[in-house]
């Protein structure tokens, strides 16, 4: 299947990659379907491309690639709408927000994180009610003004 995106032109995809939001990303209720790319080889960033909307492609990573200490409880709903039974099942991702021309004060978004079941490709935004996890986590530590 070949798709049109903004950032990387018109690409071929293998469509049983594609994830299926069952439930869908804040502030993009008709977006159903993505895919994750590579941004770059052996890179900790992926784009989560909608495969309707070419300009569509939000920039995600896993927060332990940068040590952050990320556990969390799935709702039991949230785990029967994805047909989750065994926790090697999922994939949570988080979305970044990178500022133009400041990639150090780079933020991720633990509070409602990407979870999928890697094995029916469906997935959910979940809102992580009642925990301390922030919106906007700084991803890169402050360097020490001397």
């Amino acid at each position: 299947m070949k798709i049109q995106t903004t950032r990387f032109g018109e690409i071929a995809i293998d469509e049983s990659s594609c994830f299926e939001m069952v439930s869908p990303i804040l502030g993009y209720p008709d977006e159903k379907r993505f895919i994750l790319l590579e941004h770059q080889e052996r890179s900790n960033f992926k784009w989560f491309q909608s495969i309707k909307t070419p300009e569509l492609a939000l920039v995600v990573t896993v927060a332990g690639f940068f040590g952050i200490d990320y556990c969390y409880e799935l709702p039991d709903e949230i785990q029967e709408n994805l047909e989750i039974s065994e926790p090697d099942d999922v994939l949570t991702i988080n979305i970044v927000v990178i500022p133009q021309d400041k990639p150090k004060e780079a933020t991720i978004n633990l509070l409602a994180p990407l979870i999928f079941n890697i094995n029916t490709k469906k997935g959910a935004q979940v809102i992580l009610s009642g925990s301390d996890f922030k919106v906007d986590y700084p991803l890169f530590e402050k360097e020490a003004v001397c």
